[in-house]
This record gives C-alpha cells, structure tokens and sequence, in this order.
C-alpha cells in the first residue's frame, strides 16, 4: 500500500502550498504553487513532480507556477475554467467537479466549489481535504470582488456532506485542522444556538 507524505509550505502573502508525495513511486503533485518555487521544489528533491493544481485563481496561491513547472517540465497543470483568466498563462487541463488526478497510487478527487471565486476548487485524497480559501481553520476565506459568500456557504455544506468527519482539512493560509472540529467551532459552519 503506498504512503502518502504532505509536507505544508508556507509561501509569501501566508500562502499554504502543499506537497503531497507518494514515498513508494516518488510521484507527487503540488497544491497552490505559491512563491519562492524554490522552497516548494526543495521539498520535491529526487520526486516527479505529476500536478501542479490551483484551488484558486488568486495571485499568492499560484505565484510560482511557472517557475515550478520550469524546475520540473514534466509536470502539468490544472485548474477550474471559471478561475483561467487569472492563472498567469493557461494550465494544461481544467478540471471539473468529480474529476481525479493521479499521481503514484493516489488520485486527487477534484471538488469544485465556487463561492470565494467561481472556479474555487477542493481537493481530496484519502482522509485529507485541501481546501485553498473555500474553508480555513475557524474563518472562511477574505471576502473579494467577486466573492459571494452565500454560495461559498451552500458548496461547503454540498461538497463536504458526505466526507468523514474525521476528515484533516489543509487550508490556503493558517492551520491545519479538521472537519469536525470546523462543524463544531467555525462561527460559519455552526447552525444558530
């Protein structure tokens, strides 16, 4: 059975970036490019990096993906159409709601959840959830042009209802933690009383 290894990033704007890497093929896949690249190529050493894949079309949370995908030209990348315009030149392939990625002998299961931007994504492998500025550790994401929260609200509950509650979230900035703390303590995600 192959091990899964994440390794969480932190790049300029507090950007989580996310190597993920399969330790028995050396196959990996790495969420939100941000900047320096060299920081999250340095934890790629000896891997093939498979995916480069944005949750977002905002600026910190792709910032290095070019510079990545020079470092590694085997890689492709990947990203929602509705978020394209922003992601600093095209991706190879734009994703949709249920689509996998594979790298190794996992998949990244690609959940689309609009709200914070129309093409925000999610992604989940195994009993992880990386979930860019959709949810973040007690908050959602900062509010933008274009953001539109009621939305945002109605993906996560749609997008998240059936995974485990002891599922790990791994959220664009801040900590790390897990769905059912988020249902239990997130002021957005609590019902009334």
């Amino acid at each position: 059975m192959p091990r899964l290894s994440i390794v969480k990033v932190r790049c300029e704007q507090d950007v989580n970036s996310y190597v993920l890497l399969d330790t028995d093929s050396r196959e990996a896949a790495v969420i939100d490019p941000g900047e320096p690249a060299d920081k999250i190529a340095g934890q790629l050493d000896g891997a093939v990096l498979r995916w480069i894949v944005a949750t977002h079309g905002h600026r910190g949370h792709l910032a290095g993906k070019e510079a990545l995908r020079d470092s590694f030209p085997g890689a492709l990348t990947a990203m929602h159409m509705a978020d394209a315009k922003q992601f600093l030149r095209s991706a190879d392939s734009y994703v949709l709601d249920g689509d996998t990625l594979e790298f190794g002998g996992f998949a990244l299961r690609v959940l689309h959840t609009p709200g914070h931007t129309p093409g925000s994504l999610c992604f989940v492998v195994a009993n992880h959830l990386f979930t860019g500025d959709t949810l973040l550790a007690g908050a959602l994401g900062k509010q933008m042009p274009g953001t539109d929260l009621r939305q945002q609200l109605m993906s996560i509950g749609s997008a998240f209802a059936r995974l485990p509650l002891a599922t790990a979230v791994y959220p664009g900035h801040g900590p790390v933690t897990s769905l059912e703390n988020e249902l239990r303590t997130n002021p957005y995600l609590r019902g009334p009383g």
